[in-house]
């Protein structure tokens, strides 16, 4: 019965591509008007154009076009079927962007031919992915600048925002110059900073919170911290930062974000990651060894969110060993710099997550698993253009760009 399906598909494929090139025949070549300079164009002949569709091969026949006024050469019928600089269809560089974004270039060539019939090569499927993650940060970049000029006006009851940072490792070119921790002191990755921003209206029957389905929204790029503050910022303008009653940026401990947090989100409430807090603290106590009762009564403290007492405790058994009181010191000053970040028992009373999963996992879905391949190297360019394309996916926005995107 398989030899017949597959019979059945590829018939049926090849009458389609038959009848889909009759079609486009019928089709007229629109606008006639320079897209430069709005002239009309004239017309020098007719070429004929190979073009990769879901149905197969076939041709198309369209004007050759000069403008007098500026003297530039294009196909009108190029632009309206949506195939202008390229030799795939829409639907074709549609199916190879969602490739090329879940998985490696080369896997996404053998599963577009398995699973559609659709012959194309590895360097295609990264060309394509690379050329509409770039439209997509184009657009974000627009839709950024409009939230920072018309924020909307959506009431938001209680919007959370985190982030974080995670490593991709890049072409020598990329980090020229760069500290890192190779043992020559060079580096192999560059920062990808993350974030999102996602909603709770809710808790479950134990009272713990529940984040709304389908609220989570993601951003993130190789960049200065500062570049991405304002990407992460516009993100939450866009959705309703300005009216949202409640307003908590969670992360880990690193100074960068709570930099970044002072300085766009300074009436928010500020909380890092309790799992963070937990592994310091666990450090901590495999420096200085403390009885039980006393590590017990330490993590009790910082549950509590009573930070004052766990550090006037830690720091009473400091050790005398030089090089271990700077480490065991290093932790304690984790503790007192984030002190006002951990009080825990206040955010559970107030129904708030005090954990930042959230991103973790983003950072481990998004970003680590498909940059972090066995042997990848990315340019940032790159780099940057599979980010933005798999955070469209992740925030269920690539049908919306794709129903009114700019063509690529």
């Amino acid at each position: 019965m398989e030899a017949l399906e597959q019979g059945m598909r590829v018939a049926a494929l090849k009458d389609g591509a038959r009848h889909l090139g009759l079609l486009i025949a019928r089709i007229g070549n629109g606008s006639m008007e320079c897209p430069e300079c709005d002239t009309i164009i004239n017309n020098i002949g007719l070429r004929k154009k190979e073009v990769t569709t879901l149905l197969g091969e076939t041709t198309v026949e369209r004007l050759y076009c000069k403008c007098p006024g500026c003297n530039t050469h294009s196909f009108p019928k190029d632009r309206l079927l949506d195939i202008e600089n390229t030799s795939f269809s829409p639907g074709v560089r549609r199916l190879m962007a969602r490739c090329g974004a879940r998985d490696s270039f080369a896997k996404g060539e053998e599963d577009l031919l398995i699973y559609s019939g659709i012959n194309v090569g590895e360097k295609d499927i990264e060309r394509i992915s690379e050329a509409i993650g770039a439209d997509i940060k184009t657009r974000e970049g627009i839709v950024h600048n409009n939230a920072l000029e018309n924020p909307p006006d959506n009431h938001v009851p209680l919007m959370y925002i985190a982030c974080d940072g995670t490593g991709v490792p890049v072409i020598k070119k990329e980090t020229a110059g760069r500290k890192g921790k190779q043992p020559d002191g060079t580096a192999r990755t560059r920062e990808v900073k993350l974030g999102c921003v996602f909603t709770q209206t809710g808790t479950d029957i134990k009272g713990r919170p529940v984040r709304d389905e389908g609220s989570t929204t993601y951003t993130g790029a190789i960049e200065t911290s500062e570049v991405f503050g304002n990407r992460l910022y516009a993100e939450a303008l866009s959705r309703g930062l300005l009216n949202a009653s409640n307003v908590v940026v969670l992360g880990d401990g690193a100074r960068w974000i709570w930099n970044l947090a002072d300085f766009y989100f300074p009436e928010a409430c500020h909380i890092v990651d309790l799992y963070h807090a937990r592994e310091h603290l666990h450090a901590l106590i495999k420096i200085l060894s403390p009885p039980g009762e006393t590590a017990a009564e330490w993590f009790a403290f910082l549950e509590e969110g009573n930070i004052e007492k766990l550090i006037e405790s830690m720091s009473k058994v400091l050790p005398l060993d030089e090089n271990n009181r700077s480490q065991a010191k290093t932790e304690v000053e984790y503790f007192k710099t984030n002190a006002c970040r951990m009080r825990y028992a206040e955010y559970r009373k107030l129904n708030l997550f005090v954990g930042s999963g959230v991103i973790e996992a983003g950072c481990k879905n998004i970003i680590a698993s498909r940059m972090k391949k066995s042997g990848a190297r990315w340019s940032i360019r790159g780099a940057n253009s599979i980010i933005a394309l798999r955070c469209c996916l992740a925030s269920s926005r690539f049908e919306d760009y794709w129903a009114d995107r700019i063509a690529v």
